[in-house]
């Protein structure tokens, strides 16, 4: 276990903005309040409290809100029977106007997954827990549109990410390389020994997918620079071979879907992979598999630069990337001890790394509508502006997921669309509850009066009292954390 000690070097960042540093960094932001109560309990203690997210109990009204959105609660293979699409019946294809009107029907999915995760990015107290959701889901991502996906994705998300989070990176590895969603996107369902003829769909499938060996290195696990070799992509594949799902029909107008090792369409030959033996053994092979990836040095390289580029510097220092890779490996890839590693560490309290870091649409919508204070009711003005900005949730359609670099996200006509969201929001003109009142200047200068520059705060000063609020939810401030 990785103690958390006082941050000694924070000195660096004055005292007065550390509350500030950590709600922006482990979480969406404060809102009214928050930065009170963090100096109350203790920097370090909010941290600590952070990094045991099942010891803050979520609002009632929240529980209440998530349990009254009708497909949240379901499962991959229930979504599927009740949304999916329309099976044959006696070998007959079902009616196209069928199919389409069970297609809009299953809109309801994606919607209120987006809206789950919105509630519990605004309201939830586990801050660092809905970040850390954020963090893996672009990691691990999942693109919505593709095919069946769109019945899944809230699924995945609930089941593969979210309970893994904080915890050892070989659970969460195995959890999204099981899930359904994963073995479609990446095309994992088709991989088939090379040397075996299937028939499905009334069609000869034969031969080996890549695409999910390629991804399961190169982004999931080892980096590109991670030291295989296209021989190592093949030889995964052939590991891979028969790990997917499979439909069944229940009756005559329900369709099963499960996780499912197909032996029939597995390479079971010795394989090396990695300068590693692997017996050809069915299913095994893949978790033998998945271990080496998991404790590889080059994984816990690839996946602590991220999390230092995520928490600390678009560019974050060598140094560090080594300390913690050094406590995923010493520690089999526990989350949480390199996240305390990282809160405790210089870099993290270096006052050149304070509000820093160039929000992405998503923690920009949230920060500003945290600060409000203002209770959300209608959530489609917030996906219309993350589909306006770039990054509508679970859209992203390539497997490397969304960027968190400033590179990624400045630009002329972001920043144009922002202000104009800022301003709206200000003026009470976005319609994300009953009350469309203007925010109150006085309410968020409370939270931020040490984070704005003199210069922004000059500039807010001379402008007309109606502005005020506009300006600090459109500042340059506002757009980093």
């Amino acid at each position: 276990m990785i103690l958390i000690q006082p941050p000694l070097l924070a000195a660096e960042i004055p005292s007065q903005l550390k509350a500030l540093h950590v709600l922006n960094r482990l979480g969406f932001g404060p809102r009214p309040g928050d930065v009170e109560r963090v100096n109350a309990m203790g920097v370090e203690n909010y941290i600590h409290q952070q990094l045991f997210p099942e010891t803050l109990a979520e609002p009632p009204q929240l529980t209440e809100k998530l349990n009254e959105l009708s497909t949240y609660s379901l499962g991959f293979d229930e979504l599927s029977q009740e949304y999916g699409p329309p099976p044959k019946v006696n070998g007959i294809r079902p009616d196209p106007e069928m199919v389409k009107e069970q297609r809009k029907k299953s809109q309801i999915i994606v919607r209120e997954a987006i809206q789950a995760r919105l509630m519990l990015a605004i309201e939830s107290p586990r801050q660092l827990q809905e970040i850390m959701v954020d963090f893996w889901y672009n990691h691990f991502n999942v693109y919505d549109q593709k095919g069946l996906d769109h019945l899944w994705v809230g699924d995945y998300e609930r089941q593969a990410i979210r309970p893994y989070v904080l915890g050892h990176f070989r659970d969460l590895l195995e959890a999204t390389a099981r899930h359904p969603a994963m073995l479609f996107y990446l095309d994992n369902w088709e991989n088939v020994d090379p040397n075996t003829f299937m028939r499905r769909q009334g069609k000869i499938s034969r031969g080996l997918n890549e695409n999910y060996a390629r991804e399961l290195m190169e982004l999931h696990t080892l980096g590109v620079n991670g030291g295989y070799t296209q021989d190592d992509v093949i030889t995964l594949a052939r590991i891979l071979t028969g790990w997917g799902f499979r439909g069944r029909l229940k009756g005559n107008d329900e369709i099963s879907y499960d996780f499912y090792f197909n032996d029939r369409r597995h390479d079971n030959t010795d394989k090396v992979f990695l300068g590693q033996s692997i017996r050809g053994d069915g299913q095994q092979e893949v978790e033998g598999a998945l271990d080496i990836l998991a404790r590889s040095p080059a994984t816990a390289k690839h996946l602590c630069f991220q999390l230092a580029q995520y928490f600390v510097a678009d560019h974050p220092d060598p140094a560090l990337v080594e300390q913690l890779a050094q406590v995923f490996e010493s520690t089999d890839g526990d989350i949480r001890a390199v996240l305390q590693a990282l809160f405790a560490s210089s870099q993290f309290w270096d006052e050149k790394n304070y509000n820093s870091k160039f929000k992405t649409p998503y923690q920009y919508l949230i920060s500003i509508v945290r600060a409000s204070g203002e209770e959300v009711t209608n959530y489609r003005p917030l996906m219309g502006m993350l589909q306006q900005l770039g990054q509508p949730l679970y859209g992203c359609l390539t497997p490397d997921g969304y960027k968190n670099t400033q590179e990624a996200w400045l630009n002329g006509d972001g920043m144009l669309r922002r202000i104009n969201f800022a301003t709206a929001l200000g003026f009470g003109r976005i319609n994300i509850n009953d009350d469309q009142f203007p925010i109150p200047y006085d309410d968020l200068m409370a939270v931020f009066d040490h984070q704005l520059s003199v210069s922004t705060q000059e500039a807010i000063q001379k402008a007309p009292a109606r502005l005020r609020a506009v300006l600090v939810l459109g500042s340059p401030e506002m757009m980093k954390r």
